[in-house]
């Protein structure tokens, strides 16, 4: 706290004055001291100016109920959520995350320093802080066709304001390793500030040296053994539960049975769905699905709060403690995370969402610029090597169709006996350029997506979101496109030669402009016919199709400029 508020405040701490509000008799989870303790909190403006035995102006019982610090989400993309940010806070908000940790770099990919300012804008007034990572890798690797590029330069111009708080996620692994100059200019110019990790197929010394760069955190690793490799090269690691990647299981199992210290462990979700966030909770899921395996509470609330706080230097966060932001969750239950009620800065968060008044600008509400594509474009440019998609994981498999490869794989949870068989469930899928009408595209099988008479399109594929569309067939995918187009990005579903529903995304092509409960009700019917139409219930329609573009997650990706083997580093085609 800043003296000039120490003085404002410390005679309410001495008890000299009566505060706002007290929470009275209250059950408070202790994350510094390992505890649960019983007393009052007491309550000025946005901070917590005393624990013990205090009187207010207001006074609440709480007894019976627990008090913990807000939770802190370590890592995400508000672009992913495909909501306006602040109905996004206020949603997860409610469900206890009082503090998010953003990387814009979906919104910096096709608008650049537009897009995280569009980021900045709408959560300017949200119920949560919002602190941003400047976005180190747009694009996330060479060669990827983005709508921008930024550099050093660009991202020195981010240094100033106030809720930039360090480097977002370094995907170019090799860049750090080889000291490649761009890489090493952005790392010097935060040089003294938090550094994001993506740490995906790097070990021993390479891994040493990545984070020897002052890489401090990754939120990529999968299994309890990957984990522990960044962590005892120093990192932390925020241990993600999203819509499509969920790897807080198998980490947190590994935790519980080792024994292992959890002050490098914190949670992220970075990449989940607003209607995801309303039916299981936010940060809060992740807590409460950890003590369910197991884990001690008291480390989960602390991996949930004050660890993350410690490790982005939020001084005034994470615990319950004077001088703290009075950033609080009061819960029925500690164990089941059952939350009543939440509090952002001494204030209770309204139940209702009021909407949202900030405008857009008019150059990010027009970025899709596909008129020259035609159906012809659809014939297949790759056709030895396909894409395996795998259930569950947002990875893939290469699958060498010439040498028969697809008897060795374990796609959907079961092995297909023979190659006839793969054969039937190979889908096509198209990527095209949509940021500067450069006239590049790609068109390469997939395997295991298995959809049936039609086609699934979106203007979301990560990182460079380039349209991508996938189907059985090319007047279906065709279909798709020309709705994209029409309604200035989104998700499309085709079934027999008419679209069966769409979710228009006009922010960038990537967020909607609609209410959350509307926009649910598009997707949920959407995804639900995407899965009657053979779509495997361990695939997320849209979200598995957004990363099969990524060329940063093994083992192969589509790209503009060909098929992409990720371990490789090479074209296939």
């Amino acid at each position: 706290m800043k003296i000039e508020d120490y003085k404002k405040y410390v005679k309410y701490t001495l008890g000299e004055k009566k505060s706002d509000l007290v929470l009275k008799n209250a059950r408070l989870i202790m994350v510094q001291s390992g505890e649960v303790l019983e007393a009052d909190i007491a309550i000025k403006d946005h901070f917590i100016v005393g624990i013990g035995d205090y009187d207010g102006r207001e006074e609440i019982d709480c007894r019976g109920k627990y008090i913990s610090p807000g939770f802190i989400d370590s890592h995400l993309h508000f672009e992913s959520t495909l909501a306006n940010p602040k109905e996004l806070v206020h949603y997860a908000s409610r469900s206890g995350t009082t503090t998010f940790i953003a990387d814009p770099h979906e919104a910096a990919n096709v608008a650049g320093l537009k897009g995280i300012d569009y980021i900045l804008d709408q959560t300017r007034e949200a119920s949560g802080d919002v602190y941003i990572m400047a976005p180190s890798c747009v694009p996330c690797r060479d060669g990827e066709d983005t709508g921008c590029l930024m550099g050093a330069d660009d991202l020195s111009k981010l240094l100033g304001r106030s809720r930039i708080l360090g480097l977002g996620e370094v995907m170019d692994e090799r860049a750090v390793i080889g000291c490649e100059s761009r890489m090493m200019d952005k790392l010097e110019i935060f040089e003294n500030r938090v550094k994001d990790g993506h740490a995906i197929s790097i070990e021993g010394k390479d891994l040493a040296a990545y984070a020897m760069s002052g890489i401090l955190t990754d939120h990529e690793s999968t299994e309890y053994e990957y984990a522990m490799m960044k962590v005892r090269n120093g990192m932390y690691v925020h241990i993600r539960e999203g819509s499509a990647a969920r790897n807080l299981e198998a980490i947190v199992r590994g935790i519980i049975e080792n024994k292992t210290d959890i002050s490098r462990f914190t949670f992220c979700t970075d990449d989940k769905h607003i209607e995801d966030i309303q039916r299981e909770g936010h940060i809060s899921h992740n807590v409460r699905k950890a003590i369910g395996l197991g884990l001690d509470p008291l480390d989960a609330y602390k991996m949930a709060s004050l660890n993350p706080a410690q490790c982005y230097g939020l001084d005034d966060l994470g615990m319950l403690a004077v001088g703290k932001k009075a950033n609080l969750i009061i819960l029925n239950d500690m164990d089941g995370v059952d939350i009543d009620r939440v509090m952002y800065r001494g204030k209770f968060i309204d139940k209702v969402y009021e909407g949202n008044k900030n405008k857009v600008d008019s150059d990010l509400l027009n970025s899709i610029h596909i008129d020259w594509f035609k159906e012809e474009m659809l014939a297949y440019k790759s056709r030895r090597y396909a894409i395996g998609m795998v259930e569950g994981e947002i990875l893939t498999k290469l699958l060498d169709l010439d040498n028969d490869r697809f008897e060795e794989l374990n796609l959907g949870g079961k092995k297909d006996q023979e190659y006839e068989d793969f054969g039937r469930t190979i889908s096509k899928v198209a990527i095209i350029e949509r940021h500067h009408n450069t006239g590049k595209y790609h068109v390469a099988k997939v395997s295991g997506y298995n959809i049936k008479n039609g086609a699934v399109a979106s203007s979301v594929s990560h990182d460079s979101h380039n349209v991508i569309v996938l189907g059985d067939n090319d007047r279906d995918m065709m279909l798709a496109i020309d709705k994209l187009k029409e309604m200035r990005g989104g998700y499309v579903l085709v079934e027999d030669g008419h679209i069966f529903d769409a979710l228009p995304l006009p922010v960038m092509g990537l967020m909607s402009d609609l209410d959350s409960e509307r926009m649910n009700e598009t997707l949920s019917r959407m995804i639900k016919r995407a899965h009657q139409m053979g779509v495997p219930k361990g695939i997320e329609p849209f979200i598995a199709l957004s990363f099969i573009a990524l060329p940063v997650i093994p083992e192969v990706r589509i790209r503009t400029r060909g098929l992409y083997d990720v371990l490789g580093d090479r074209y296939l085609d």
